[in-house]
């Protein structure tokens, strides 16, 4: 479908969230109170995922603590594949993805963003077709609990590539993290072989969340934007779509604010229009 689905005078406020990048989260729930962030953008840690009825029940009275802020839940798992070409490996995942979304239903979470080959150098130890099947399968559970599970685009391998990014969305049903950073970074935008509006254009319709900083660097991680036309492109896109989660993505306090700036300072911008 066509990316326009409305337009500027039409679209409504987008929600500015903040990730889970403080340990203490009453420092977290004041800094977005502090500065008008509308919600958490919650990481899991797959070194520290509650595994226990004692644990489960502190996790939880943690994120009751930061009401009224909405969440939603992230997996940036390194290594961890559900279309592992070992099927231990695979079925590993699996379990743990799915451990996840039943902790996410507990507390009435709605969306899941996973990734296709997060931290692997290479595509070799994936099957293609069991990442679609597999996929589709994660997809289907967390519909059976009430949670969307979205795909999220990544900087490097087959979600770097608008074109197998699509087949990956449409095969599973999975709905649409959109990083801008990651865009900006492939080698399929960077190349001009692709524009950033590919990952979202053909199912604008299933984009939930967009994860929102310049580009990412090896080595420095998320840089944050310098100034509005840094982003300016990219925010239009996401614009034209429903999609009102927008993550500023950036783990540490500076140059979160400054990513904050930047972005107010477009939708300002867009609200005169």
């Amino acid at each position: 479908m066509s990316i326009l689905v409305g337009d500027f005078a039409s679209m409504i406020r987008p929600k500015l969230v903040l990730c889970n990048f403080l340990s203490d989260p009453r420092e977290l729930k004041m800094l977005a109170f502090d500065y008008g962030f509308s919600g958490v953008d919650w990481s899991f840690d797959l070194e520290s995922i509650p595994d226990s009825p004692s644990a489960e029940d502190a996790w939880m009275e943690m994120l009751t603590f930061l009401a009224p802020l909405e969440i939603r839940y992230h997996c940036p798992f390194y290594r961890l594949d559900l279309g592992h070409d070992d099927r231990d490996e695979a079925e590993k995942a699996a379990d743990i993805f799915q451990r996840i979304i039943d902790l996410v239903s507990k507390v009435q979470g709605r969306f899941l963003t996973v990734h296709i080959g997060l931290g692997l150098d290479s595509t070799e130890p994936l099957s293609w077709d069991l990442t679609i099947a597999r996929l589709r399968d994660l997809v289907e559970y967390g519909a059976a609990m009430g949670v969307k599970v979205c795909l999220e685009n990544l900087a490097w391998g087959w979600t770097s590539k608008p074109n197998l990014f699509e087949k990956l969305v449409r095969g599973s049903g999975a709905g649409v993290t959109f990083d801008i950073g990651h865009a900006h970074a492939s080698e399929a935008v960077r190349s001009h072989y692709f524009s950033p509006k590919d990952f979202v254009a053909p199912h604008a319709d299933c984009l939930y969340n967009t994860h929102i900083y310049h580009t990412e660097v090896s080595g420095l991680g998320h840089v944050p934007p310098e100034r509005l036309n840094d982003i300016e492109d990219r925010l239009d896109i996401v614009q034209t779509t429903q999609c009102d989660w927008w993550v500023l993505e950036v783990r540490e306090r500076n140059g979160l604010l400054q990513t904050k700036q930047v972005v107010d300072t477009y939708l300002r911008q867009r609200n005169r229009q």
